[in-house]
């Protein structure tokens, strides 16, 4: 069964960076996809039902918190792991993603190496 990991950053630069990070997964038969917001993640989410999802907490039309909540609690699709990734690494923020339900916090600036290790765990690769 082929494994999905989901990008979702409005930052270019940020998905870029994440995409060169976990391009080696694709080797691994994983489907690199990504979305430039949260309202595009939900629908990507709802119809691929990616096994991994990186997702960034500050973005346009629905952040982070929202996406991760309407999947996790709402929708209730708990075999989607997701990563919450911000900027702000206050112990507020990071329980605030516990409480939506997000199964993992990082803070940016990531580190590659981090990123990379859980993804494979995860993946189970």
């Amino acid at each position: 069964m082929d494994k999905k990991l989901l990008i979702v950053d409005d930052e270019a630069h940020i998905r870029m960076l994440l995409e060169q990070t976990l391009e080696d997964l694709e080797d691994e038969g994983v489907n690199l996809m990504q979305a430039t917001n949260g309202k595009e993640a939900l629908e990507i989410i709802t119809r691929e039902r990616p096994n991994l999802v990186f997702l960034d907490v500050m973005m346009p039309l629905m952040n982070g918190l929202e996406v991760c909540r309407t999947v996790k609690k709402e929708m209730q699709i708990d075999e989607v792991y997701i990563v919450l990734l911000t900027a702000k690494g206050q112990e507020m923020d990071r329980q605030s993603g516990m409480e939506v339900g997000a199964d993992k916090y990082m803070t940016k600036p990531f580190d590659p190496d981090a990123l990379f290790q859980l993804a494979t765990e995860v993946l189970e690769i």
